[in-house]
């Protein structure tokens, strides 16, 4: 009978991390990484569109909205390059 190998979880180190600082069982701190992960792993035209559709839901104008993404961009985990608000726009609504 052949051992099988199993290829350590790249998060492993992490997890441990989370598993002991916090009350999060393994399984919970997986699927909190991977949560995260995806949320960060949104594009740029993604994150404006979605970010557009919420500040909109909350009664904000255009010119306000895009003001406001335009501040908020520089502060994601991995910063786009610096959009002007003629590139937002078309970023919305093509």
């Amino acid at each position: 009978m052949q051992e099988r190998r199993t290829d350590p979880d790249p998060l492993d180190e992490l997890l441990d991390h989370l598993t002991r600082s916090t009350s999060l069982s393994r399984g919970e701190a997986h699927r909190v990484v991977l949560d995260v992960l995806a949320f960060y792993d949104e594009t740029t035209e993604e994150w404006v569109r979605r970010r557009h559709r919420e500040l909109q839901a909350k009664g904000l104008t255009n010119p306000a909205i895009f003001a406001r993404i335009s501040e908020e961009l520089p502060h994601r985990a991995v910063a786009p390059p610096r959009l002007s608000l003629r590139q937002l726009r078309r970023l919305v609504y093509g």
